[in-house]
């Protein structure tokens, strides 16, 4: 789960309490993590749903009329319920950084600003469409999945819709210059003759010629420190 990533020795007592909360959650209920991006770029929202073995459905969108900080908030939790009521999503547990959503949507407190209330009605509407629903204020460093997707939606300056599916997220333990070691069904690793070539100059035993062309043509392209093979970069 998104929010259960490990947190400093500096972790404040609320970061420990919301990650408390959240651990909490039914084992059939789905999370959404919510965050609205206003910037010199633009704005834009995002919105995450995890279900309950932990799939991530990341949703964004790019604002392009004018909005304040809590009306991109609102557009993004907006936008996560609309997404878990496309999905017939029925038990969910909404996360934010957005204090003023989050109390108002409890009911304690009310908004005065004319430009915020169509907003809480309409969000008001949509969590009748949920069996269970419930929201829990969430410091914004543990919301880091739906405040990336709002800034990289804010950012795009696009025409039209941009559709990118699925949104894929590796985590890399090397730099990627440094290759990935693999066996070849004879028990060697891929770069085998690579490396021998460029390590002793020897051809595999009984290559043809045609083999041993295109074996040098893929050796000019790398090199050895020690027994590590690297590709070459032409930066």
């Amino acid at each position: 789960m998104l929010a259960e990533s490990s947190k400093g020795s500096g972790a404040s007592d609320e970061d420990s309490d919301a990650e408390e909360q959240i651990l909490l959650v039914s084992s059939d209920t789905w999370t959404m993590y919510f965050d609205g991006a206003v910037n010199l770029a633009g704005s834009g929202t995002g919105a995450v749903l995890i279900s309950p073995d932990g799939q991530h459905y990341p949703v964004a969108a790019k604002l392009t009329f004018p909005c304040t900080n809590n009306i991109a908030e609102y557009e993004a939790c907006i936008l996560g319920l609309q997404a878990a009521v496309d999905m017939k999503i029925q038990k969910l547990q909404v996360y934010g950084d957005s204090t003023l959503i989050i109390l108002q949507t409890e009911g304690k407190w009310r908004t005065q600003d004319s430009k915020l209330i169509p907003y809480h009605e309409f969000l008001g509407e949509l969590t009748e469409k949920f069996q269970e629903i419930s929201f829990e204020y969430l410091p914004r460093s543990q919301n880091q999945f739906a405040d990336a997707l709002a800034t990289l939606s804010s950012m795009l300056q696009v025409a039209g819709g941009l559709d990118i599916e699925p949104l894929r997220i590796e985590i890399l333990q090397r730099p990627a210059y440094c290759m990935t070691v693999e066996e070849e069904p004879d028990g060697q690793p891929w770069y085998h003759d690579i490396l021998k070539y460029l390590q002793k100059g020897e051809f595999p035993e009984g290559s043809e010629a045609a083999k041993r062309k295109h074996l040098l043509k893929l050796a000019s392209k790398f090199f050895t420190s020690g027994d590590v093979l690297y590709k070459k970069s032409f930066d």
